[in-house]
């Protein structure tokens, strides 16, 4: 039977990461290819007693709950929200999600309309590339550096397209792990107040720092008016719970818990009583700081693999300070598209750059995620990786 799907779901697109990761999954590869935080960090005895404390409440723990999500989580996320400076704000201006990908789709859903211009780094998270597609938005990248989005390009564009929203990672991003200046922070927000746009930042990877001291989130720069902020418990806590929180302008936070009510009624509710007590009876931050710590020492590890052919200038890298991606660029003959299959025949996987990219991508480009392998396991990838690169190199100058 030819079914009669509706017109918007041309716009939809596989997640390239989870195609990959079928493959993957299939045999025995090393895999730096998913977004995965490691499971054997999990905390798993505290997650067992805060769900045991939401039993021992009783059966109301097991209702249906507010659309918004259970306001006591809330109430705690504000306050480590507020050690971040992001004050000012209350729990009716938050909204639990099930992961922050539900946040940007809710966001897109009920603010981006076919044609509306969205402004995004250069290169960016494929996942809310897919949403914006969906609702039939035109992304325009901007020009990026080390410190973030060029303030110069930036500025062109926004006269040039005016832009509705702008899309931003700015700590850690997925996929680069680049970090925003404070200035450059400051600037966006300027731009932003001058030109009426949104600022939608996005940051499940703030608080997983390699190095003391922090980061500035843009939402703290703001005086509520302008910059949406949603982050995860997925890569502190567990991915499983599926909890996200976005905050905002009531007005829009209001409009998309509406939206919510249409599409699941509310989160996991049971999930976010169990987050609440771990954040109240659990040392959480002593947990990030120790994840944080060995993601540091394994960063470190897959540093130390490709030094040297960063050094005769094989490929190209930018350590990164915190999170979870270490954003590779080859030699311009490198395809890393076209030797995906080869490195997963000699047993280690990536993504390459290609859907990380709104508009022309470089294919010499890929991302490896090095917080779910061990230290062995990330020595022996990197050593495939760049003997593929080398037969890919000996192959391009033989042809030429």
């Amino acid at each position: 039977m030819k079914y009669a799907f509706a017109q918007r779901v041309r716009h939809l697109k596989s997640s390239a990461v989870r195609d990959i990761l079928k493959v993957v999954n299939r045999g025995d590869v090393i895999s730096f290819a998913g977004g995965l935080p490691d499971d054997g960090l999990f905390p798993l005895k505290a997650i067992e007693e805060a769900f045991s404390r939401v039993f021992a409440s009783g059966n109301k723990a097991l209702q249906y709950g507010e659309t918004e999500g259970y306001l006591p989580l809330r109430e705690v996320i504000l306050e480590r929200m507020e050690k971040k400076g992001i004050t000012g704000l209350t729990a009716d201006e938050m909204l639990l999600t099930t992961g922050s990908q539900q946040a940007i789709d809710l966001f897109s859903r009920v603010m981006i309309g076919p044609g509306d211009v969205i402004f995004t780094e250069e290169p960016t998270y494929l996942a809310a590339l897919q949403v914006f597609q969906s609702y039939e938005a035109t992304i325009i990248p901007v020009k990026c550096d080390a410190d973030g989005m060029m303030m110069d390009d930036l500025v062109r564009k926004i006269k040039e397209y005016k832009p509705k929203v702008i899309y931003v990672v700015p700590t850690f991003s997925n996929p680069t792990g680049r970090v925003w200046t404070l200035e450059r922070r400051k600037e966006l927000v300027g731009l932003a107040r001058k030109h009426h746009v949104l600022i939608f930042e996005d940051d499940p990877y703030g608080d997983i720092q390699f190095t003391p001291g922090g980061y500035t989130p843009i939402a703290a720069l703001d005086d509520g008016s302008h910059v949406l902020y949603t982050s995860t418990f997925s890569k502190t806590a567990v991915p499983a719970l599926r909890t996200g929180w976005i905050t905002g302008p009531y007005q829009i936070i209001r409009m998309m818990a509406q939206a919510k009510q249409a599409n699941d009624l509310h989160s996991n509710s049971i999930g976010h009583q169990a987050l609440y007590h771990l954040c109240r009876d659990f040392d959480f931050d002593g947990h990030i700081h120790n994840i944080s710590e060995l993601y540091g020492h394994r960063k470190n590890v897959m540093v130390n693999c490709l030094q040297e052919a960063k050094e005769r200038g094989s490929i190209q890298f930018i350590e990164p300070e915190g999170g979870m991606f270490l954003w590779v660029e080859a030699e311009p003959h490198i395809n890393t598209e076209a030797l995906l299959p080869r490195a997963v025949e000699k047993g280690m996987a990536y993504v390459p750059g290609r859907p990380f990219y709104a508009g022309a991508p470089q294919l010499n480009t890929l991302r490896l995620n090095f917080t779910h392998a061990t230290d062995a396991e990330i020595e022996k990838g990197m050593g495939i990786m760049l003997g593929i690169f080398e037969e890919a190199k000996e192959q391009s100058l033989l042809l030429n």
